[in-house]
């Protein structure tokens, strides 16, 4: 069964856009493939080195995808800081990095503009980092989207090199994961785009109903079709594409045809959104709440998780050790 990794960051809450675009998809893969899903808790650091409440993001993120469906018993669930490992092979791999290669890297670029103040050494050796957390693992497939495959190429460069450096067929070469056409894209209220974190555009799964209603009423739209089965605009499409994830199909087909036919009230749409968004979104926050509250449970879970992969992680040094030379006395 092959091996697939993939990272979660402690800042933030999910959004519908990660619920039915990754999610979806992790839940799914959990039964086909051997998962591994970790807490990038090390990672959070290279853009915020003084998190006022590091622990609560790791708690809040964890309860999220556990209330989502993400099954500690089908996959391996962890915080990235609970594998002393994955720092030790990240050190290793930084010895045969190469500082040229690093600072192409796209996301460094991007990132030194957004935070010219902050260029840490960790922020240039994330790849490094990230490369450690796959291949620890020996991950073959990694979900990422298009602004994080270089990092996998970068990943399976590291896997090569070392290989290639110690006369070894050690590390296999990890992928990016592509879902195809299973992976849906939820845009956000604000007319364009995907819905995100950094655009303040999103309906997240712990909102309450009245935070949802104000986000949903106040959605972008337009001053409505001029004539009859005009194209649909792109703020008006936007929020078709939620109500096809929340709403019944004929709460959807009555929207779309009353505004084919230029009778649409743009009122009326947000309240029955509002309605299917708050409905679907209640019982995943009820749980988010359940088990953010049973301390024993996140305990457990997390210990778990640390255990089953620390197991695997462990392995991989031992013989990582052993393959670049260094032996006990």
């Amino acid at each position: 069964m092959e091996t697939v990794l993939s990272g979660i960051r402690p800042t933030g809450n999910l959004h519908l856009g990660n619920y039915f675009g990754a999610v979806k998809n992790f839940l799914r893969m959990q039964q086909e493939y051997n998962c591994y899903f970790f807490i990038a808790d090390y990672h959070s650091l290279t853009t915020h080195p003084t998190p006022a409440d590091l622990h609560g993001g790791v708690k809040q993120i964890f309860a999220e995808y556990l209330a989502c469906g993400l099954d500690p018993e089908k996959a391996t669930i962890y915080i990235q800081s609970d594998l002393p490992e994955v720092a030790e092979l990240y050190l290793l791999l930084s010895m045969n990095a190469y500082v040229g290669e690093l600072e192409r890297t796209v996301t460094f670029k991007e990132k030194i503009k957004k935070q010219p103040d902050n260029i840490n050494a960790g922020l240039l050796t994330y790849p490094v980092l990230q490369a450690a957390d796959i291949i620890i693992h020996k991950a073959t497939k990694v979900p990422v989207g298009k602004d994080q495959e270089q990092h996998v190429e970068m990943a399976r460069k590291f896997a090569n090199r070392f290989n290639h450096m110690y006369k070894v067929d050690y590390f296999p070469e990890p992928h990016p994961f592509n879902f195809g056409d299973n992976l849906v894209k939820i845009p956000g209220l604000d007319g364009s785009g995907k819905m995100g974190k950094s655009e303040g555009n999103g309906i997240y799964l712990y909102d309450e109903p009245s935070a949802i209603k104000k986000k949903i009423m106040r959605a972008v739209t337009d001053s409505g079709p001029t004539e009859p089965n005009q194209e649909v605009a792109e703020p008006i499409k936007n929020l078709f594409t939620i109500m096809e994830q929340v709403s019944a199909p004929d709460t959807l087909q009555y929207f779309k045809e009353k505004y084919a036919s230029c009778e649409i009230r743009y009122g009326d749409l947000k309240k029955q959104l509002v309605e299917d968004v708050t409905k679907f979104t209640t019982p995943i926050r009820e749980r988010i709440n359940e088990i953010k509250s049973d301390e024993s449970y996140l305990t457990k879970v997390a210990q778990m998780g640390a255990e089953k992969a620390r197991e695997s992680a462990r392995k991989t040094i031992k013989e990582v050790r052993e393959i670049i030379g260094f032996k006990p006395f």
